[in-house]
């Protein structure tokens, strides 16, 4: 299991690597700078401003300088956001953006993980139809459309929670935004549980334990439920990367301050360094979060770690 888990290590930083050094040349590329929307300035003081950051040097030279200060955990200044550093702006909104993406994957796995099972064990009755109905319309139904509608209904209508707004340490701020970006990952979960769970009960294993006379409860979580789940802990890695970063409408719809905005304004304003910091702060996390998933999954399916 080490020597898995450090091959899988040892993949994740030249990835990385890429990412960034891809992801600096196509922004410096692009056209527009961070100040050419500032018509009013002066040539001179444009130069100057560009000479500040070091926009005057060659592109090789500033990639350099760049890669230098991110091994020191430097993400650079913020060209319109000037009174904070990047680190400084990423540090506001990142943990909110985390605790939210990663309570929606939680809420998803304690929700989609028994609706899947309980469909596989009720297969072609109307409980198993039932839940594969709701799955597909929780798919079929994005962020931009589910928020809103429990904004008015919870928020106006009934006044359960709060329709918009944050306050540290009030989770009911967090239950809508949560509950709507879970949906469509409970969705998932659920049809990958169900799906799985029927293969695995039709295996000799199975077949062998119901033979032994096991209870039926011990068969399943013993014996089925594990190998069960090996689809869902790979859809995990990428699907816990895509919440966490992929938040900015639910993070609009419900006024919460998270990071995905950033993302968003410095891609307009031609901010270099927080996109970059954004970039390698994303990347970093689906790394990490896809690691995970491939140790998971090599402890759940040792047959994987001599592959």
């Amino acid at each position: 299991m080490l020597s898995y888990a450090l091959r899988r290590i040892a993949g994740v930083i030249p990835t990385l690597f890429i990412i960034i050094t891809l992801s600096f040349f196509v922004i410096r590329i692009a056209p527009g700078g961070p100040f050419d929307d500032e018509q009013t300035l002066p040539p001179e003081i444009k130069a100057n401003l560009e000479a500040a950051y070091g926009l005057d040097k060659p592109l090789l030279e500033q990639y350099g300088r760049y890669l230098a200060g991110l091994v020191q955990g430097d993400f650079g200044p913020s060209f319109k956001f000037k009174d904070f550093s990047v680190t400084e702006l990423i540090a506001q909104g990142l943990p909110v953006s985390l605790m939210l993406g990663l309570s929606a994957v939680l809420l998803a796995l304690l929700v989609g993980i028994p609706l899947g099972t309980l469909a596989a064990l009720r297969q072609n009755s109307p409980t198993d139809y039932g839940i594969m109905s709701v799955a597909v319309l929780g798919i079929a139904l994005p962020g931009f459309v589910t928020g809103p509608l429990f904004a008015l209904v919870f928020g106006l209508h009934l006044r359960w929670f709060p329709v918009a707004g944050w306050e540290a340490g009030e989770f009911r701020y967090l239950v809508l935004p949560v509950v709507t970006l879970a949906l469509p990952v409970i969705a998932y979960i659920a049809r990958l549980t169900r799906g799985s769970l029927l293969e695995v009960l039709r295996t000799n294993h199975v077949r062998t334990a119901r033979a032994k006379g096991l209870p039926e409860r011990r068969v399943i979580l013993k014996h089925a439920l594990r190998p069960a789940l090996l689809p869902v802990v790979s859809y995990l890695g990428p699907a816990t990367a895509f919440v966490i970063t992929g938040s900015l409408v639910v993070e609009t719809v419900f006024g919460l301050p998270g990071s995905g905005r950033y993302l968003v304004q410095g891609a307009i304003n031609r901010d270099y360094t927080l996109v970059m910091g954004m970039i390698v702060v994303y990347g970093s996390l689906t790394l990490t979060l896809n690691l995970i998933a491939d140790l998971l999954y090599g402890w759940l399916d040792p047959r994987v770690r001599y592959d």
